[in-house]
């Protein structure tokens, strides 16, 4: 990841559940979406809905299917129905779990200490990337609640992907202080839990393409 000279930041929507709202996201220029297959979330889908949204996009789009602590024959089983092209753990799955799926991840980690994600890093050295969201006792992300950026470190073996609650009143300051891979947004481009606005949206594009 250090010898990579990145161009502009990448921005993941998710808790997507609208065919025509990923569309919109893809034609925003979006680069990935995230579908959630967690069912104590607001924004789960099932695999059918998931595979219904997957056939409305067109070719070069990532989709990323979040997990929280589900049996591997769920995940393997949704990997059956639904055409992702990676996966996301967002609970307390060990690297030995995340690693014994045919499709590469993301792990995410809810940050209390700069201690946690440098361990982070070394634990899931064969992620793609590390997530760093907002910590919260009770809730595995989702929270619409952001943290203490400085806790995040200057040494970066994996790309980092910035989340928890970011917004398009934020998200500029976020990348000009992190300078993150990426950008993952969710509860900020919504009407409502699942629903995205297509305005909020737009100017959470715009926002983050202001920067770079």
């Amino acid at each position: 990841m250090s010898d990579l000279k990145q161009e502009r930041t990448r921005i993941k929507f998710c808790g997507l559940t609208r065919p025509e709202d990923a569309l919109a996201a893809v034609t925003l220029g979006v680069d990935a979406l995230g579908l959630i297959f967690y069912p104590g979330s607001s924004r789960a889908v099932s695999a059918e809905q998931a595979a219904a949204i997957c056939r409305q996009l067109p070719p070069f789009v990532t989709v990323v299917g979040l997990f929280v602590n589900a049996n591997a024959q769920t995940v393997a089983e949704i990997c059956r129905q639904v055409p992702l092209n990676l996966l996301q753990f967002h609970g307390d799955e060990t690297p030995h779990y995340c690693e014994q799926f045919s499709l590469p991840y993301i792990r995410a980690l809810r940050v209390r200490d700069q201690t946690m994600v440098e361990q982070g890093f070394s634990d899931y050295h064969r992620a793609r990337g590390l997530l760093v969201d907002a910590w919260d006792p009770q809730q595995y992300g989702g929270t619409g609640h952001s943290f203490n950026w400085k806790l995040l470190p200057g040494d970066r073996p994996l790309p980092l992907i910035l989340a928890g609650g970011l917004s398009s009143a934020n998200v500029a300051d976020a990348i000009r202080q992190v300078r993150p891979w990426a950008v993952d947004v969710s509860g900020g481009i919504e009407d409502a839990p699942g629903l995205k606005s297509i305005e909020r949206m737009q100017t959470f594009v715009s926002e983050v393409r202001s920067v770079n």
